[in-house]
């Protein structure tokens, strides 16, 4: 199909003005078009049909067709370079150019392959971590909720959250990423953080009190939720994984569990309950995607305009339906209702997670919380669904099987 190009990339000049007047001529420049004789009425149109070039002149019913157009184009071709012309115009319309249509799948196809190399790198780092359990497991997750805290303070510290209020110095945010570092550590050693954590709250509430300058209560507020969200909630998890000691005597996988691994006494009641938990909100995230592709048109929520009520129905099924799979093989919990409830749990909490970082995330007018995990974004983009959700696990196993039975 023909391609038009604007007549406006070239300089109009008559021959009567140009050539008859009493000075001599300077030299035209490139790219000039000379009308030889002066119309009443003219229509000029460059119509390019592959690398032939055509100037069809239109006049009027009184004029004469008795002129001559002429290009003077001494040193370029007649066709146009690609450098010229990044777009193509077909009857007004604009079309992308060859190699951005191309490249787009590309940079498509490379990103979902890089999330697909490094997520099961991610999954099968984690699941190797979580089964050795003890330091290993603890280590591993302080050195994640430090990352977690640094980007949740640099959000805080961003443009769209800081234009509405006043973010805490960086020193009280580097102290408190440190300090939640330090939790799971406590966790595990003392067995609980109630005291430790309500200890570094009123240390970093002091140093903010007494700043110099005016303190103001958004520092306070801002910092207080980080100890909280990416402190004290994600030492749940070592709570659940260390903690709860007991063996889960009907396990078929650790009766064949090899001896220089531990034998049957290395599979606890939190070992299971923290696979379970963590591939029933794999299994969410999975098919909340899924189905939201497939299925979604209604939006869940202002908050996260991508997530629908179709996703999140197949998240919930997908979760439950994973859950009661794995409690199967693992043969905890015995009873069908407890692993619906324990799925609920589960999901419940991944998608209250996600919604609370989307929020942060939106407020702070970031996509990303950081890009420290190629085609995935930050520490928190991966882990906001695990937040809430050891908190929830662990109360569920600590508290209500034990009055309910399992």
């Amino acid at each position: 199909m023909a391609s038009l190009v604007e007549i406006g990339r070239y300089n109009l000049i008559p021959l009567s003005v140009t050539c008859l007047c009493a000075r001599p001529c300077r030299s035209l420049p490139k790219k000039t078009l000379i009308l030889s004789r002066r119309c009443s009425q003219l229509n000029i149109r460059l119509v390019l049909n592959g690398s032939k070039s055509a100037f069809p002149v239109k006049a009027n019913s009184i004029s004469a067709m008795r002129h001559l157009v002429s290009a003077v184009a001494s040193s370029e071709p007649d066709r146009l370079d690609h450098e010229d012309v990044k777009e193509e115009v077909n009857e007004g319309h604009k079309f992308p150019g060859k190699e951005e249509s191309v490249s787009e799948p590309q940079q498509r196809g490379s990103k979902l392959r890089k999330r697909i190399i490094f997520g099961l790198g991610i999954g099968i780092s984690v699941g190797g971590v979580v089964l050795a359990g003890g330091w290993v497991f603890t280590v591993f997750f302080a050195a994640v909720v430090f990352v977690g805290a640094r980007e949740y303070f640099e959000l805080v510290r961003s443009r769209g959250i800081a234009s509405g209020m006043t973010p805490p110095p960086r020193y009280a945010s580097r102290v408190c990423s440190v300090i939640c570092a330090v939790m799971p550590l406590i966790t595990l050693y003392f067995g609980q953080i109630d005291i430790p954590v309500t200890f570094a709250a009123f240390i970093v509430a002091m140093s903010l009190l007494l700043q110099r300058g005016n303190p103001r209560f958004a520092q306070l507020s801002s910092t207080m939720f980080g100890l909280f969200y990416c402190g004290y909630l994600p030492c749940f998890w070592v709570k659940l994984r260390c903690g709860l000691a007991a063996p889960a005597l009907n396990t078929r996988i650790g009766a064949s569990w090899p001896v220089l691994l531990g034998g049957q006494a290395h599979w606890t009641v939190g070992l299971v309950a923290t696979l379970i938990s963590f591939s029933s909100i794999i299994a969410a995230d999975t098919y909340a995607f899924i189905g939201g592709k497939a299925f979604g048109r209604t939006p869940l929520t202002s908050i996260s305009p991508k997530k629908t009520w179709e996703g999140t129905i197949a998240g919930l099924g997908g979760c439950i339906a994973t859950t009661v799979i794995l409690s199967k093989i693992f043969s905890w919990p015995t009873s069908l209702l407890s692993a619906f409830a324990f799925g609920f749990l589960n999901f419940f909490g991944s998608i209250f997670g996600d919604l609370t970082e989307s929020m942060i995330k939106r407020d702070a007018g970031v996509k990303d919380s950081g890009s420290l995990i190629p085609g995935h974004g930050g520490i928190l983009d991966r882990v906001d669904s695990y937040i809430f959700t050891g908190a929830l696990a662990y109360s569920f196993v600590k508290t209500f099987l034990p009055l309910y039975g399992v």
